[in-house]
């Protein structure tokens, strides 16, 4: 079966990000408690601009001798502004750069650092993207997406144990955190609590109705019980809440192939083909399950089918081998079963099952007396 699949929660601007009217986010009237969106200023920056303006040349025709220090300093003061508009534009040409920017900023508000900790995450730098999820909780110990992140990161480093504590105090804080429960369920399943993973599931559920993860996640556990009837339904819920879910229909079929019942393997591979015509996992799914049905030649157009979407999978070369040394085709056996090595030489039963071929080449050509 496939892996489970954890819910990240997207970076976090904060309600000011939002924009809006500037008087209601000045602080003059009330409180706001956020820090104004750029965006938000535009307006009264053009107005700004528009007063300057007019009190510079009112000031010059009204002073004249003034005019020359009062023209350098208004230039001066333009300098000014166009050097930092131009810094500006640049932190904002990628997110790293916004987000950093604003550390410099910011360094105790912990949605900065949440962000960063995300865009870090995002590029594959899980060791400095915890550091800044541990600062982000430690600044705003209730912030729930960031301990949610960081449950992931650790659920991937295997640190389950720390995961476990962060997700369930996260869903203690906020009890219909669904994406956390779900989560939660991912990692209590990987410490083999399997009871407790499926009420952090149904949980997960109760909380937001239409979670295809989630009850796709739900089926890995009642397979990993050997519940089989509750794992398909599990996974024919998230097909019908996400027809797209090619993780699911891939499953479906795998655990129907293993259990044999391959007609109804055929018809679910068939129908999510249907859906997702190019999905080579499907394919490779479904062509296995052809291939045990002595459907050859249809199970040879969807191997071969799946190859030209992903020519260098050594799984499928090595089962398409499969299929033709049953099928007799020995010479095609071979080269793919030499493909398959090729491309991963520890694939396993491959080298045996190709050694198995040699040994019947060798018989062919040189048949004993």
């Amino acid at each position: 079966m496939l892996a489970g699949q954890p819910e990240e929660e997207d970076t976090d601007l904060g309600p000011g990000a939002a924009g809006g009217p500037f008087l209601p986010a000045c602080n003059i009237f009330f409180r706001v408690g956020f820090v104004v969106a750029e965006r938000v200023l535009y307006l009264s920056s053009a107005g700004y601009c528009l007063l300057l303006a007019y009190s510079v040349g009112h000031c010059c025709c009204r002073w004249s001798r003034y005019r020359k220090p009062l023209c350098v300093s208004v230039l001066a003061l333009l300098c000014v502004y166009v050097a930092r508009c131009a810094l500006r534009s640049h932190q904002w040409r990628s997110e790293q750069s916004l987000f950093t920017s604003a550390l410099t900023v910011c360094p105790l508000n912990a949605k900065v650092h949440y962000n960063v900790g995300k865009n870090l995450a995002d590029r594959g730098n899980s060791t400095a993207a915890i550091a800044y999820y541990r600062e982000a909780v430690s600044l705003h110990p209730t912030y729930v997406h960031a301990m949610n992140n960081l449950g992931n990161i650790l659920k991937e480093r295997n640190e389950l144990i720390e995961a476990e504590h962060l997700l369930s105090k996260a869903v203690s804080i906020q009890p219909d955190f669904a994406a956390a429960w779900m989560n939660l369920g991912i990692v209590q399943n990987s410490l083999q609590r399997f009871e407790a993973a499926e009420k952090s599931y149904w949980n997960a559920i109760r909380f937001r109705k239409k979670y295809p993860d989630c009850y796709y996640n739900l089926g890995r556990l009642y397979a990993d019980l050997n519940r089989n009837v509750d794992a398909l339904n599990a996974w024919r819920n998230a097909t019908v809440l996400k027809p797209d879910h090619s993780l699911a229909w891939n499953n479906m079929v795998i655990l129907l192939d293993n259990t044999g019942n391959l007609g109804q393997a055929e018809l679910i591979g068939r129908e999510a083909l249907r859906l997702l015509p190019n999905d080579h996992t499907i394919m490779f799914s479904l062509a296995n399950v052809l291939g045990k049905s002595q459907k050859y030649k249809e199970s040879e157009g969807f191997f071969l089918h799946a190859l030209r979407i992903n020519p260098n999978s050594a799984s499928c070369h090595g089962n398409l081998a499969v299929l033709y040394h049953r099928w007799g085709k020995l010479e095609l056996a071979k080269k793919h079963y030499e493909m398959s090595l090729q491309l991963d030489p520890e694939a396993p039963g491959t080298r045996d099952n190709y050694n198995m071929l040699r040994r019947k080449l060798d018989q062919l050509k040189h048949p004993t007396p």
